[in-house]
């Protein structure tokens, strides 16, 4: 590169390589900054005071907040994983079916399957809420007609997190089935009709053709659905409000509550920082297993 193409791109790049650092780089460092403070958010960054490691220590003590602390990362763990267990097979089998072009609509079904995570997630939670009450829900109600017992979703520990967790695949899955059809289509045909001619039947020709040549896209996949997973906060903020007995009480919910509620700054922080990097090595191990099975290949 030339001199004056290598000032071009400087000016170009400037202002969003500004943008991003101001509006991620600098408060990601601001929180690291107050994760080792004891801060309360109702007074300026100047009363903040150097406690160390002393937030940490809390999150991982036997105290209540180090309790509350654990049984949120917890919640999330599964929450999340459950999602991407769930939202990764369904979007695959729903492009496939969506892909043939032997389906009447598919665009059609393509578009609506897309829709629902164009819709608002206040919106969504407020109409499962619905949907999930206890004594005139449609899901209890139809669950009746089969002879199945009245189930109180959101009101019992043991279901309350999965009754979330439907309520976000639902959202979520329409998105994910339309980066599966992206991939499907890059896929060559030939590869289809060479695996034919060599006598693979359906179920052969998806897991030596269709399933290798969408790595890549899944892998994506899962990255996005992961970190959509472990923001989750809109449905617990307006349905259970991390109850009943703590069983949806996520870390981005229990980050809100402390850091803001009980203006405990310096302590949130800390959280978000532990939920950050418990972020970065799920993706980094997710793209180690990815590149692994690439090597194995």
């Amino acid at each position: 590169m030339t001199r004056s193409t290598r000032t071009s791109a400087l000016v170009m790049l400037t202002p969003a390589v500004s943008l991003v650092g101001v509006f991620i780089f600098l408060p990601m460092l601001l929180t690291i900054w107050l994760s080792f403070q004891a801060w309360s958010t109702q007074t300026g960054f100047g009363a903040a005071q150097f406690v160390g490691l002393q937030n940490y220590a809390d999150l991982l003590s036997p105290l209540s907040v180090g309790r509350d602390f654990r049984q949120a990362s917890w919640n999330t763990a599964v929450y999340t994983l459950l999602s991407v267990v769930v939202i990764l097979p369904l979007s695959v089998l729903l492009g496939l079916m969506v892909h043939q072009n032997r389906v009447a609509g598919g665009h059609v079904l393509r578009t609506i399957l897309f829709s629902t995570y164009m819709v608002p997630m206040i919106a969504v939670a407020l109409v499962w809420s619905k949907l999930y009450s206890p004594n005139e829900g449609p899901l209890n109600q139809i669950l009746g007609w089969f002879g199945v017992g009245r189930q109180m979703w959101l009101s019992s520990p043991d279901t309350a997190l999965v009754s979330v967790v439907i309520l976000n695949v639902w959202q979520q899955v329409g998105y994910f089935t339309v980066l599966v059809i992206a991939g499907l289509t890059q896929i060559p045909v030939a590869l289809y009709e060479a695996a034919r001619i060599d006598g693979a039947n359906p179920v052969q020709s998806f897991f030596g053709v269709t399933l290798p040549l969408l790595r890549r896209t899944l892998l994506f996949s899962a990255v996005i659905a992961v970190i959509n997973a472990v923001q989750v906060f809109e449905p617990v903020a307006l349905i259970t409000q991390g109850g009943p007995a703590n069983s949806t009480n996520v870390l981005t919910y229990y980050i809100r509550r402390v850091g803001i509620e009980r203006a405990q700054g310096g302590l949130g922080s800390a959280m978000a920082v532990m939920l950050m990097l418990a972020l970065i090595v799920v993706i980094v191990a997710l793209f180690a297993f990815a590149r692994q099975g690439e090597h194995e290949k």
